[in-house]
């Protein structure tokens, strides 16, 4: 079906408005940020799900909606959280929305096919994922050794490049903890109708430019974009640091964007986000600057706010900053690290979110297997960097999924899987993402990873008597 002509934009190919004012309903203010506490530990690490969820809970108390999990610290007496959380939501809608602690425990494995979830955590600074899209090789050599790659939008998106394998599936990151849990299954689609909502920049550069790019991929890719909705004023994301030193975020007046999707309900599959983050002055010249040194301080700010999205709609989405002003847009920043250079290149850096959400598989209540959707039983193991700790993480460790740990992807997290209950041969730490793939490879042809390292140890022997 054609789509009708340019309201408010005489440039553009697709239909453009202006967001509304919020509804009663929705008048007081809903905001995002990352709230952390320490909790004491438990017997062996036992059971970690339900003591997080027990301890939380008490934490946060009834009026803080958590979407999104980090341990950042691991040790015998207790555990360092930071934590996601929405505030103001209306009754309604916070009884309507699912615990990010349900959990469903899987029966058996799907071995039909072999399924590897490839996560690496937005906001910890990992050398190898932390900067634009440049986990994108590791993705791509995770996938040639599975049937199928689970992937989300901080490993592959890469500005105006996203070279998602074929065989990958792109989701948000809080639906692949989810997933994980056992309550959400994924539902592949032929392509999805991705609704555009960015901010109405004060300078008209940076409007236009994300009304190239999504006519650009309209174009080239043959993306379905019903609507951009442009939210006037801008929304209020502002990049912070926790604690733990991972890059994290605040976001204000929540309501106006929950308004825009509310109004257009059914009309979009998808949410493609670009909005203003504020950082402090000089921070984008010295992240650069340092060479893969300073953490990304963009990326959590995103991620916030698509788990927030995500959780309450579910809905895939994904965000790409805007700049400020012409000035960060024009600063000379030379030859930057390799890792960073699929950013310097581009101006809205909006394509490879389009190009992401284009085929993002629909999200689908998951009570138990189901032909045609991939849930938790599909899943044959996991890939993360050393030492992250979430919900993804501890899902795997209840339903008995494999876990491998990359040590070269280094981050500010600070723990050791190893000191977890994880079963006999269940964690398997390597050194790089070449070992993960060798890893992914033994399991899934069914050969015992160790067989083929030596030395070759015997096999422990117990008397009983």
């Amino acid at each position: 079906m054609p789509l009708e002509g340019c309201r408010t934009h005489d440039r553009c190919m697709t239909d453009v408005s202006v967001s509304p004012a919020a509804t009663d309903e929705q008048a007081s203010s809903i905001e995002v940020f990352e709230v952390d506490f320490d909790l004491p530990a438990v017997s062996g690490h036992r059971h970690l799900l339900a003591h997080l969820e027990r301890a939380t809970r008490e934490q946060l108390g009834p009026s803080l909606f958590p979407i999104r999990l980090a341990v950042t610290s691991t040790s015998m007496s207790g555990y360092r959280c930071e934590m996601g959380v929405v505030a103001g939501l209306a009754p309604e809608r916070h009884r309507r929305a699912a615990s990010i602690f349900d959990f469903r425990l899987r029966r058996a494995e799907d071995t039909s096919s072999f399924t590897t979830v490839f996560i690496v955590p937005t906001g910890i600074g990992s050398s190898i994922g932390g900067h634009a899209g440049d986990a994108t090789p590791a993705a791509q050599l995770l996938a040639s050794v599975s049937d199928t790659l689970v992937t989300h939008p901080n490993v592959v998106n890469a500005s105006d490049v996203n070279e998602l394998p074929a065989n990958a599936l792109y989701v948000e990151g809080s639906v692949l903890a989810r997933l994980l849990m056992g309550t959400v299954g994924l539902a592949p689609v032929r392509a999805n109708r991705v609704l555009a909502l960015a901010d109405a920049h004060p300078d008209s550069l940076f409007s236009d430019q994300l009304l190239n790019a999504v006519n650009a991929a309209r174009s080239s890719f043959a993306l379905a974009c019903p609507r951009v909705v442009l939210l006037d004023p801008p929304l209020p994301v502002e990049s912070v640091y926790a604690t733990s030193g991972r890059a994290t975020g605040r976001v204000r007046e929540l309501e106006r964007v929950f308004a825009v999707l509310d109004q257009h309900a059914g009309a979009y599959d998808a949410v493609a986000l670009s909005t203003k983050v504020s950082v402090d002055p000089g921070t984008r010249v010295d992240y650069y600057a340092s060479r893969g040194e300073l953490l990304n301080p963009w990326g959590g700010a995103e991620a916030i706010l698509t788990h927030a999205i995500s959780a309450l709609y579910d809905v895939p989405t994904a965000h790409s900053p805007m700049f400020e002003s012409r000035d960060d847009a024009g600063t000379e920043l030379g030859v930057v690290d390799p890792r960073m250079a699929a950013e310097v290149i581009s101006i809205t850096f909006f394509i490879s979110v389009l190009k992401g959400l284009q085929r993002s598989p629909r999200l689908v209540e998951a009570r138990a297997p189901e032909r045609g959707l991939m849930t938790v039983e599909q899943i044959s193991c996991l890939v993360v960097p050393a030492g992250a700790v979430g919900l993804p993480t501890l899902a795997a460790l209840e339903q008995g999924i494999p876990v491998i740990a990359v040590h070269e992807s280094e981050n500010v997290l600070e723990n050791d899987l190893r000191t977890l209950p994880f079963a006999h041969g269940q964690l398997h730490v390597v050194d790089n993402y070449w070992e993960a793939a060798g890893v992914v490879a033994c399991l899934r042809a069914g050969i015992e990873p160790t067989s083929v390292r030596r030395p070759l140890r015997q096999v422990p022997v117990d008397v009983s008597s």
